[in-house]
């Protein structure tokens, strides 16, 4: 087995697809719908990422190469270790898990083709009613459907979102329940490089940093306003992270319980309209719904 030592060689061929393909995304900015310029810049992005994650593990673990294709072109996590690795055993999915994910895949459908219809009149809600039935189509339904597919063939491939509602903590719900895909990623590339030196609540918090930048980039760029808000939004996921990490945290039972439950659910969902705001509703989302339903 080569080894997984970078060298300069491939270290720039790791990151060159995430540097590469986002310029190329705002190349063709101009001639693209705000919706379409989105979702260009979107992919691009997690293509980029995607490649990164792969190639910095490719010759740590021994795997098929149908594995690399698997994972590179059908699979929307970023955990390549254990996705390659073969000897990894896992459970096969239950009735239960598929009733569940088929049950959101549906929900999320109705959400945004049928449901968004009725509030026509109220752009803003109509667009929020869209856009709820596109995460649970999407990264709650569709890529767990995913995911039990390739459990049910040996892989192990965790869903990217794990019952974020059950969360008793903020820490819980960003590093172990919400887009896990992004959180390995994030682990990887940025905390776990730097909480050595900086320690783990300074890079903790550029993590919260970096994300919100990545947010307003696919948000913010597009919509051609509202920026910085959704790099405000997860500024403030940092500091309340902080907070409940504190003393006063700790005695106030901010990590565990009914109250960590809802100090977490104020926290994520209080400011979420600074995340996906106004501009980016009008400009991105409710244009890309329209497009989609005359179809």
């Amino acid at each position: 087995m080569e080894s997984d030592k970078p060298t300069p060689a491939s270290a720039w061929i790791g990151w060159f697809p995430l540097v590469v393909l986002p310029l190329g995304a705002f190349g063709v900015r101009n001639f693209l719908p705000a919706w379409a310029f989105m979702w260009t810049l979107s992919i691009a992005i997690f293509a980029g990422l995607k490649w990164l994650s792969w190639w910095k593990v490719r010759n740590r673990v021994a795997h098929d190469d149908w594995r690399s294709v698997a994972y590179l072109l059908t699979w929307p996590g970023m955990d390549a270790e254990s996705f390659l690795d073969a000897g990894q055993r896992i459970t096969p999915p239950s009735g239960t898990n598929w009733f569940w994910a088929i049950s959101k895949t549906s929900l999320g459908a109705i959400l945004f083709w049928a449901m968004a219809r009725v509030f026509s009149g109220q752009p803003l809600l109509q667009g929020w009613v869209g856009m709820l039935g596109l995460i649970l189509l999407l990264h709650f339904g569709g890529f767990e459907l995913i995911a039990l597919t390739w459990q049910s063939l040996g892989v192990n491939a965790r869903p990217i979102m794990s019952n974020p509602l059950r969360s008793k903590s903020l820490s819980e719900f960003w590093g172990k329940r919400w887009n896990l895909g992004f959180r390995q990623l994030s682990y990887d590339l940025i905390f776990r490089p730097l909480q050595k030196s900086w320690g783990v609540s300074a890079a903790g918090f550029l993590v919260f940093i970096i994300s919100g930048l990545v947010h307003d980039l696919v948000v913010s760029v597009p919509a051609r306003g509202g920026f910085g808000l959704p790099t405000a939004y997860f500024a403030l996921q940092g500091l309340g992270v902080t907070v409940e990490r504190s003393k006063f945290g700790k005695q106030f039972g901010l990590r565990e319980g009914f109250r960590g439950w809802l100090f977490t659910f104020v926290i994520t969902v209080g400011p979420v309209f600074w995340l996906f705001h106004p501009p980016f509703v009008q400009h991105v989302m409710l244009p890309f719904m329209k497009a989609v339903h005359a179809l």
